[in-house]
């Protein structure tokens, strides 16, 4: 553990601009938060967590206190009294980017006495002091292995008026223990491992989320049914390498049971996973894909590289001919399966042939999207110290061809899609220009984002709720998304009410909670049932 730093350390900038002094007494307002996530899953699943202590100890979202709301900045404070940011390590310029934000909070905190700033997440687990140090007006600074303090940290720090730094060097409570604001009401994350027993070169995270622990398959689907029991019907599972499941516990093909497992929970419509590793990806995950009917056609399967020689440098224990095979294997088991991917261009050493193996792997894997970024070194990690970096003008140039490429592949498998029919679980805030379009926006089956046009004469009642179902045939495939017209022309158009629509409706206060006698109803039996081979 870290102690905070000496009291001469947090000298302030600026009159109140340091660690918040106790809030003088006024009438019982509610003490407001607002959680900024930056980064993966992972960090968006932990703000849940963040979010859910703060509210056990009485604080209040932000944007449930319309007064509080209004007082918000361009600094992205929300009005709120509390702002967490749960920051991100992986990108070069997270730093850049974190201190840039804890700037513009320091001229609100100023004028808004007893506001307290706090930063947790793998930046916070690699920076430690130095957060304060640099931005001393910071309140709280915890880490990775120890979100569960937050509200203590808060408390001590206003009642001390002087920062607390608080980072455990190993997991202190299994994060999935805690309680939980979930960010949707219609899907839920839930973490099946923490942490990453990989050694890639590249990659600050094992260093920063320890080594990986896996939880009892039990708790998982314990979880699971919690979950659907409170309106959710989709569900992601979450780990840094989700099919070395199990190895912890001495049962490699955990993971395969468990998603065999995820499909006997009633009402769980939905299953997806991220992220597997194509080392450790195996057959008997395939093949519970393809057989279990709720686990959705769609995989996100990392490549970084087409080159043998620079997966080699990155330490992915796969080559190229191994990805391709799985893909192979995939979408023989799954024909309608969109698989994504992540793809690293500019790791040191990297040449115009290693390059141009990338762009073939590409071209031959046919990703529906890929995220693709240019190589930043992290500090701490071994390919930062390579004296062989390449020169940022290359990476730029390389990127744009590589975005290039992907994009056309993207736009044509999109194109392919035009005719088929899909259902769509509708989402809240995906489309930002659902308003002027009378669109709505969700996902399909396959995880393609869809905007989907609604009937003309549609009375308002009969409108979708986020959570709700809707089916309707694509009429458009763009680069990024497809467009369901088909409504407009009275061709293809269902819509299906679900639980979790009216768990949506329910939180946006637009429909009471079920009135219920006793104790409340289990999320429903894990029954067992035959699977089913996906067509």
């Amino acid at each position: 553990m870290t102690a905070a730093p000496p009291a001469h350390a947090l000298t302030p900038p600026g009159p109140a601009a340091g660690p918040a002094a106790p809030a003088p007494a006024a009438a019982a307002a509610p003490r407001t938060y607002l959680v900024r996530t930056l980064g993966c899953q992972m960090n968006v699943h932990d703000s849940e967590r963040l979010a859910g202590m703060l509210e056990e100890r009485g604080y209040v979202p932000v944007a449930e206190v319309p007064e509080a709301a209004a007082r918000a900045t361009d600094a992205g404070d929300g009005g709120a009294d509390v702002v967490i940011i749960n920051t991100c390590s992986v990108r070069e310029n997270a730093a850049t980017r974190l201190f840039g934000n804890l700037g513009q909070l320091a001229s609100v905190k100023r004028g808004r006495p007893g506001m307290q700033i706090a930063v947790g997440g793998c930046l916070a687990q690699q920076m430690r002091t130095g957060i304060v140090e640099k931005a001393p007006w910071v309140d709280v600074v915890l880490g990775t292995h120890n979100l569960d303090v937050l509200p203590a940290l808060l408390e001590r720090a206003r009642h001390n008026a002087e920062a607390q730094v608080e980072i455990e060097e190993s997991l202190k409570v299994f994060p999935s223990t805690l309680p939980t604001r979930r960010e949707s009401a219609y899907a839920a994350w839930v973490s099946i491992s923490v942490g990453c027993n990989n050694t890639c070169t590249f990659c600050i995270v094992p260093h920063l989320r320890g080594k990986e622990r896996d939880r009892r398959p039990g708790e998982v689907l314990a979880e699971v049914g919690a979950v659907v029991g409170q309106g959710a019907i989709e569900v992601t599972l979450l780990g840094q390498n989700v099919n070395s499941y199990g190895v912890g516990f001495g049962d490699r093909g955990a993971f395969a049971k468990l998603l065999r497992a995820t499909g006997r929970i009633e009402g769980l419509e939905r299953v997806r996973f991220t992220s597997p590793h194509p080392a450790a990806f195996t057959d008997d995950v395939i093949a519970a894909m393809a057989e279990t009917t709720n686990v959705m056609p769609s995989l996100h399967m990392p490549l970084q590289s087409g080159s043998d020689a620079v997966l080699r440098a990155m330490r992915r224990s796969y080559r190229s001919d191994r990805f391709l095979g799985i893909l192979d294997r995939v979408r023989a088991a799954i024909p309608d399966a969109a698989i994504t991917t992540d793809i690293i261009v500019g790791f040191p050493g990297e040449t115009e042939e290693d390059f141009q193996a990338t762009l073939d792997v590409v071209a031959a894997s046919r990703f529906s999207s890929a995220f693709t970024f240019q190589y930043s070194p992290r500090p701490g990690t071994p390919a930062a110290d390579r004296d062989d970096q390449v020169p940022a003008d290359v990476v730029t140039e390389r990127y744009q061809r590589l975005a290039a490429l992907q994009q056309r592949i993207s736009t044509e498998e999109n194109e392919a899609q035009v005719g088929r029919t899909v259902e769509v679980l509708v989402a809240e805030g995906e489309g930002r220009k659902d308003g002027a379009t009378h669109r709505v926006t969700g996902r399909a089956a396959d995880n393609r984002l869809v905007h989907v046009a609604l009937p003309v004469d549609l009375a308002e009642a009969d409108r979708p709720r986020p959570g709700d179902m809707l089916t309707a045939t694509v009429t458009h495939g763009a680069p990024h998304h497809l467009v369901a017209d088909s409504a407009l022309a009275g061709g293809t158009y269902a819509m299906r009410r679900t639980r979790a629509g009216d768990a949506w409706a329910r939180r946006a206060g637009l429909a009471e909670e079920p009135h219920g006698h006793g104790e409340p109803a289990p999320a429903g039996p894990v029954s067992l049932g035959i699977p089913v081979r996906r067509r």
